[in-house]
């Protein structure tokens, strides 16, 4: 079975559809707070990398792997959302899978008694804070196509009341 290699694929990119998705996610992405979620989101995931050194994890191997692993995980990510947005605002569940992922680390690595406490308050904090921003990253893609909805059905209520 041969392919038509005459036929174009492209059409797709043409689509109404698409066209006023990528219009969403541009205007949302122009947005100051777009580069705010994103510059904390990158920061976030360096912290999270290097966290182990600066807290000093002493004897929790296993735990500044994770971290490190994760948190350029989370700062690659960040940065996927800083240069692309239209196409990993949809990747927003995965900071909040890192931040869950953060949180339970300190017992799931290292055990319930190797856990101290400057492990655990570093990653439930971490994690928090990560897990906010994949909400936040998950959010910047409504916020074009709300306020332009909102104003279009305003509009329509102006136009129905004449």
């Amino acid at each position: 079975m041969a392919t038509d290699s005459t036929h174009s694929t492209s059409q797709i990119d043409t689509h109404p559809d698409l066209m006023a998705l990528r219009g969403r996610y541009a205007e949302a992405s122009a947005k100051p707070i777009s580069g705010l979620i994103e510059g904390l989101c990158l920061l976030t995931g360096l912290y999270l990398a290097i966290s182990p050194w600066v807290v000093n994890f002493t004897g929790f191997t296993g735990l500044k792997v994770s971290n490190l692993i994760t948190g350029i995980a989370l700062a690659v990510l960040a940065m996927g959302f800083g240069s692309v947005l239209e196409r990993t605002v949809g990747l927003g569940w995965c900071a909040i899978a890192i931040g869950v992922w953060t949180i339970l680390a300190p017992w799931a690595i290292a055990g319930a008694n190797a856990a101290t406490t400057h492990t655990i308050v570093n990653n439930a904090i971490v994690g928090g804070v990560a897990c906010a921003l994949g909400l936040a990253t998950m959010g910047l893609g409504m916020l074009g196509g709300r306020k332009r909805g909102a104003r279009a059905a305003g509009a329509g209520n102006a136009n129905a009341h004449r």
